[in-house]
């Protein structure tokens, strides 16, 4: 039954997303009026978004990571397009961590499983942290000053503790 709901949702976003295109085609000022030039990331949270909805309707909660990775991917873009920032990749790369971090706790409150928030958070932890350490080290964010290697050892710290504290299954 599950199977027969997620090809059915499956299908019906196809439909619906080839409408959409043909009408990009077929209407000429449709494309000038959405200004793709500026808002095509969000053609790519779009994509996430009807991943998220794919993962609700159809039963699949864990579709609910690739959704948030892409519509996080692509919120980034979209900041990087309206700001000009694209320098920003050279750290901002460390972000994708959190948005499967994000995922894996939206698809743990799909499928009702509580103990799997936590690996959520322990990805977006872990994210925020490389994040602060690569933009103060490449000069984006300066927060940290000279402190950012703190963040590599306060990581390193959690990580051995994780492993090490993790009760063996």
């Amino acid at each position: 039954m599950a199977q027969k709901r997620s090809s059915i949702v499956g299908g019906l976003l196809l439909v619906l997303v080839g409408i959409v295109l043909l009408l990009f085609q077929f209407v000429p000022g449709l494309a000038d009026w959405v200004r793709i030039e500026w808002s095509w990331p969000l053609f790519v949270v779009g994509v996430g978004v009807l991943m998220l909805v794919y993962a609700i309707v159809g039963g699949v909660p864990d579709m609910a990571v690739p959704a948030c990775v892409v519509s996080g991917i692509g919120l980034l873009l979209y900041w990087q397009n309206l700001t000009g920032r694209w320098d920003t990749w050279s750290y901002a790369w460390t972000l994708i961590p959190g948005f499967g971090g994000v995922g894996t706790m939206v698809a743990a409150l799909l499928a009702g499983k509580a103990k799997q928030l936590w690996e959520g958070v322990w990805g977006i932890l872990v994210s925020a942290i490389l994040f602060a350490v690569f933009a103060s080290f490449l000069g984006g964010v300066r927060v940290l000053g000279n402190w950012w290697p703190a963040l590599l050892i306060v990581l390193g710290i959690l990580l051995l503790g994780r492993t090490i504290l993790r009760p063996r299954s």
